[in-house]
């Protein structure tokens, strides 16, 4: 979507003009200290500067490229910080020393004239390289966070073409800026958008596994709505923000906004220009050297020391009538495999043993016109490739012969297809619909209570009721709009706990435990026993969903029950989480089979993870039940991607 390039193109425009207004006042320097002077030298530096930030941009989109998946997100995300650091240390600088940056280049440019033409060169360079190679790699950066969309860089050439039609005419005195105000007011632009790239670097940090807390959900809106939404597209190409963060991403990303802002508008100490600094002379033989070898030693050395995905390369292609045709395997041992999507679609590409049809490897999301790498360790063998492209392609390639000694023993998940799910999601609907029999009658129970005005009996049955519904595993909104209704919070609600909206059994928790009337709860408990009914008769459930099921149920637990969000009162989470731990064993009960061919000792693990959160409940302490849930969370999280539906 356009938004997803507004950050590059304020990126582009406030950085273009930065360095376009260097390049202006260097060059107005030099007419004005030797009229007959040609401006040759100057440009030849700009070219030099802009060479060496094209090429350092290039080399980190190649080097990435080929990274396996783990290591891209650590490269992303360590690069992503230094560019956070980078840009937040620009911003200030340039609050600084704005004001004395024309006499500060000036009086360089002088020094310069009375070396020569190399020394010109190498000063023009200088004062550009710095901004470029910083814009470079903060270009970066964004686009990485916004993912396969050209978007960001589309942005980032309008903001630099309109940053240079504006330094024209600026230099031509044909327009006026405040250049005081557009910088103060794109700087905190460019905050923003710097703690959203803060919050993408640890979340690939986190994928990588050098940062904790992966799957410590703040939230998750792409299990409750569109992300494709409007105004989720919107705050996404603003930001940088995911529909999807941890609560470390968020963490850091309110940190850094809050903490930066407040320093960044508060009035500075002193106003004054910094002194400057007596210059040294440099022999003119080292701006030659900084101005002509510096750009391809800098671009060379990055390309050396970057780490590469090692062994041999291959390349195939997907396209609009075959998957991977040119596919001719290779040699045992490491090897890395670039697929080119040229399908004119979006898909997913599989690398599968020819003998069972495991999976060895795998590109998500792989975007119409882009390449990806992966970088596998495969034994001698027979190999092929599947291209799975939605209403399109579903096509496995020709299978081709991988010889040698070298290679270790490929490990492959092996393909679940819809009809492996049926089963298991049919018991598990089974599951469901006696549960919600069963809680039918305890909703009628509740509601009878109510209305003989019997409260206590009223908090027990609500009790009751609430630990049969949290034994449905009902997560993440997983009934859309009756099961708001009949679970859902006031949190977001227009008028909080007194929201016509709010209802259901967190509706009679609050009711209960903060001194409402039984009169004023019966007509609530009424209409919960009449969801309850609905959702029986209207009950669903997609096969795809269960293994989801097998770690969100838990995961939605440490999300929310025990850190108080749901807790309306009657301060029972820890009989709540207690319940959602049956629950993932009656989805564990019907994976186990697919699980156990596949990953082998995974259940047995789980089993023990979830009985030793069960024992901490017992025991009343927090630390300790949150740890093991958070432990049962990691484990379980494997599940929606060893089933994965890959076949159909």
């Amino acid at each position: 979507m356009w938004v997803d390039g507004l950050p590059n193109l304020v990126i582009g425009l406030r950085e273009g003009l930065e360095i376009g207004l260097v390049v202006s006042i260097l060059l107005a320097a030099v007419r004005r200290a030797d009229p007959d002077r040609g401006t040759a030298a100057v440009w030849l530096g700009v070219l030099a500067a802009a060479l060496l930030s094209l090429g350092f941009g290039a080399v980190l989109a190649f080097s990435r490229a080929e990274l396996t998946i783990t290591a891209q997100a650590m490269f992303g995300g360590l690069l992503s910080l230094v560019a956070v650091v980078l840009v937040t240390w620009m911003i200030f600088w340039m609050r600084r020393t704005a004001r004395g940056l024309s006499g500060e280049l000036r009086q360089k440019i002088g020094h310069a004239l009375t070396v020569g033409s190399a020394a010109l060169a190498a000063t023009a360079f200088l004062a550009v390289a710095r901004e470029g190679l910083e814009t470079a790699l903060f270009l970066w950066t964004t686009v990485q966070a916004s993912g396969d969309t050209v978007a960001p860089l589309v942005g980032a050439a309008v903001g630099l073409a309109v940053s240079i039609f504006l330094c024209w005419l600026i230099v031509r005195a044909s327009v006026r800026v405040n250049l005081g105000v557009f910088f103060s007011r794109t700087a905190v632009l460019l905050i923003v958008i710097a703690a959203g790239v803060l919050a993408y670097g640890v979340g690939e940090l986190q994928t990588a596994g050098l940062v904790p807390g992966h799957s410590w959900l703040a939230f998750d809106l792409s299990t409750t709505m569109s992300t494709d939404s409007w105004w989720v597209s919107l705050i996404s190409g603003i930001t940088n923000l995911s529909p999807r963060m941890t609560v470390l991403q968020v963490a850091v990303y309110l940190g850094y906004l809050v903490t930066v802002l407040a320093v960044f508008l508060r009035k500075p100490a002193t106003d004054t220009v910094p002194a400057e600094r007596p210059t040294r002379r440099t022999p003119p033989w080292m701006y030659a050297t900084a101005a002509v070898v510096l750009p391809l030693l800098a671009v060379g050395i990055f390309a050396l020391v970057t780490p590469s995905g090692g062994g041999a390369s291959t390349e195939v292609t997907v396209t609009a009538d075959g998957c991977a045709k040119d596919w001719a395997g290779g040699p045992a041992g490491s090897s890395t495999i670039t697929v080119v999507n040229k399908s004119g679609h979006g898909g997913e590409i599989y690398l599968t043993r020819a003998t069972d049809g495991g999976v060895i490897g795998e590109i998500e999301g792989l975007g119409p016109g882009t390449r990806r790498s992966i970088t596998v360790d495969l034994p001698a063998g027979q190999y092929s490739w599947r291209c799975l492209v939605p209403g399109e392609l579903d096509q496995v390639s020709p299978v081709a012969v991988v010889t040698g000694a070298a290679g270790s023993a490929a490990p492959a998940v092996k393909p679940v297809s819809d009809n492996d799910l049926k089963g298991p999601a049919s018991s598990f609907t089974g599951y469901i619909s006696d549960k919600l029999a069963t809680l039918d009658g305890q909703t009628g129970d509740l509601a009878a209570r109510l209305a003989a005005g019997d409260l206590d009996g009223a908090r027990a049955a609500w009790l009751t009721a609430q630990l049969t519904w949290e034994r449905i595993g009902a997560a993440y909104g997983q009934f859309d709009d009756l099961g708001i209704a009949i679970d859902g919070l006031p949190q977001g609600l227009p008028q909080g706990v007194a929201d016509p909206g709010f209802t259901g059994l967190h509706r009679v928790e609050y009711g209960l435990w903060h001194g409402q009337s039984a009169a004023d709860l019966a007509q609530v408990a009424a209409k919960l026993q009449q969801d309850v009914q609905g959702l029986r008769r209207k009950l669903t459930f997609d096969p795809a969903d269960l293994p989801l099921r097998a770690h969100e149920i838990l995961e939605d637990a440490l999300r929310r029950t025990l850190n108080g969000q749901t807790d309306q009162g009657s301060n029972t989470a820890f009989a709540l989480v207690g319940a959602d731990v049956e629950a993932t064993n009656a989805v564990l009960d019907r994976l186990a089979p697919l699980l156990d061919a596949r990953t082998p000792g995974l259940v047995a693990t789980a089993r023990q993870q979830l009985a030793a959160v069960t024992a901490a409940v017992a025991t009343g302490n927090r630390q300790v039940v949150d740890a093991r849930v958070g432990a049962a969370v990691e484990t379980l999280s494997t599940i929606p991607t060893l089933l994965e539906v890959r076949a159909s």
